[in-house]
């Protein structure tokens, strides 16, 4: 039996989401749909059961892919702390001392305790009491990993190494591969994909099915209602919750997006052509220097917002403190950067074949220090620097929001406002789905599900809106391309759902 013949003995109120994801329509004083006075009467009476069979389906057939992403999420916001605690052997001192040694001194440690490493990037202890990061790559270790060695900068003594992903230790780079692809690779970055395609959807959906009742109280748009009991109660914890993590919902799908693999192309290809790519500095040399015949291959420069920038394809580099005529020596190199103004949270990519040395900041938590500049070896001449001031305005809110979204500007406040997001979308399922099974008849049969809304409801919508509002959902799912896919494979199910109830009727009553 399809969900359209389903018919709900409890609750008459045909015009009740229940959609599990996004904020909840029904009232929760108990008003029914007679009862509303939207503020359009055509448009609003036209547009909301259209809303309410998309937030149904929507919420029931996406619930599954959301709540994982919220659970991996919140692993993910809990490993910024829980990585200070199981690696705080390797990432600080033992004594904090007065004086540091030399940089040079620090590698040439790190690499006596991997010779077969190559470093390829060295980050200096950000405070007093962190240890130094060498970064090596390492025969063996696959794509994107490197060999990190993590020196006490007061000692030049080794405290441990990690195979790492960027900035990220053993557990944070796992948990982070989980959450996005469920450990399952290319293929699992589907789930993450279809999860932050179809979470704004849902979620400014029921935002607006939430705001377009009547209440009386005005209180009972923002709070739950505690009066109420049974699956209005339900009702009313799942809209007012809904209601107060919209916006970090928004933001999660928007930002979640720039991560994926289809949408998240079409999002770079339209920030090139808005003119808000992400510069990076320059750290050619020029032909014919002494510098530029220096020995090893590949690019010391990297995108500017990358958070692997600099760790690729840099084999046989000339090791900080080797004596050559054409090599100042790192220490030096990071001297010329301070002086021009690049001081806070360093990361150095060492010079290869027809490059430079490349000094950058990565303070990402507010206020920002994201400046970097390239360093002629040779010299010590400042060669190219990178204001991040002068990044265009989409490089600088990609950044802001990309930062966001894995818990970085604002520190352990932005991890518990995303573990506090996470948490709240794992209720709102829950509460989703106790409604949806709160709605199923209770007669005649022992197995059976909630109704959805009726079906038919595009048919109320005017042509003059259903026209522009069908283009509109044409482009966005070209944009998105599995929000896409995903919507039309619903229409077909629907459709079947419907030519099967269709039969069944005709069969019933059939003389």
């Amino acid at each position: 039996m399809s969900l359209e013949e389903v018919q709900d003995v409890r609750t008459p109120d045909a015009d009740t989401p229940a959609a599990p994801i996004a904020p909840a329509t029904p009232t929760t004083d108990g008003a029914v749909a007679s009862a509303e006075a939207p503020s359009k009467p055509g448009t609003w009476a036209a547009l909301r059961p259209l809303l309410l069979r998309m937030h149904f389906y929507a919420g029931i057939l996406i619930a599954p892919l959301l709540f994982l992403a919220a659970a991996t999420g919140l692993l993910y916001a809990a490993s910024w702390q829980a990585e200070k605690i199981i690696y705080s052997d390797e990432l600080t001192v033992t004594q904090v001392r007065e004086s540091t040694a030399p940089l040079s001194a620090q590698v040439t440690a790190a690499r006596a305790t991997v010779p077969e490493g190559k470093v390829v990037g060295v980050w200096p202890a950000p405070d007093a009491e962190a240890t130094t990061r060498v970064i090596m790559e390492v025969p063996g270790l696959e794509e994107g990993r490197t060999q990190t060695v993590f020196v006490d900068p007061y000692t030049a003594h080794v405290n441990g190494q990690l195979t790492t992903e960027g900035d990220a230790l053993p557990l944070r780079a796992w948990l982070s591969e989980f959450h996005s692809s469920l450990q399952l690779g290319e293929f699992g970055r589907n789930y993450s994909e279809l999860a932050a395609s179809w979470l704004w959807v849902v979620a400014l959906g029921g935002l607006a099915l939430w705001i377009g009742r009547r209440r009386s109280r005005k209180a009972l748009l923002v709070l739950p209602d505690r009066a109420a009991a049974g699956r209005r109660k339900t009702l009313s914890w799942h809209g007012a919750v809904g209601l107060w993590a919209v916006a970090g919902l928004v933001a999660l799908s928007a930002t979640g997006l720039t991560w994926s693999k289809y949408a998240g192309e079409n999002i770079g290809q339209l920030q090139d052509s808005l003119g808000g790519a992400t510069p990076s500095v320059s750290a050619a040399l020029a032909p014919g220097s002494d510098s530029a015949a220096g020995s090893g291959s590949g690019s010391g420069s990297g995108s500017g917002s990358g958070e692997h920038a600099g760790h690729g394809g840099t084999g046989g580099m000339e090791m900080p403190g080797t004596p050559s005529a054409a090599d100042i020596g790192i220490d030096k190199a990071v001297a010329a950067a301070r002086a021009a103004g690049v001081t806070e949270e360093l990361r150095i990519t060492l010079p290869a074949k027809g490059k430079g040395y490349v000094v950058k900041e990565q303070d990402k938590q507010l206020p920002v220090h994201l400046d970097s500049v390239a360093v002629d070896p040779a010299d010590g001449r400042i060669m190219d620097e990178l204001r991040f001031a002068d990044y265009p305005v989409l490089a600088q809110l990609t950044r802001f929001g990309i930062d966001l979204h894995m818990g970085k500007t604002f520190g352990l406040a932005n991890q518990i406002a995303l573990a506090a997001l996470a948490v709240a979308v794992m209720f709102l399922v829950f509460w989703g789905y106790r409604m949806w099974w709160l709605r199923r008849p209770t007669k005649d049969r022992t197995l059976s599900v909630g109704r959805a809304q009726p079906r038919g409801a595009w048919r109320k919508v005017p042509l003059t809106m259903l026209l522009p509002l069908a283009a509109v959902i044409a482009v966005v799912g070209w944009f998105v391309p599995l929000l896409g896919i995903s919507l039309v494979a619903f229409l077909a199910v629907d459709v079947l759902l419907g030519l099967f109830a269709a039969r069944r009727t005709k069969a019933a009553t059939a003389p």
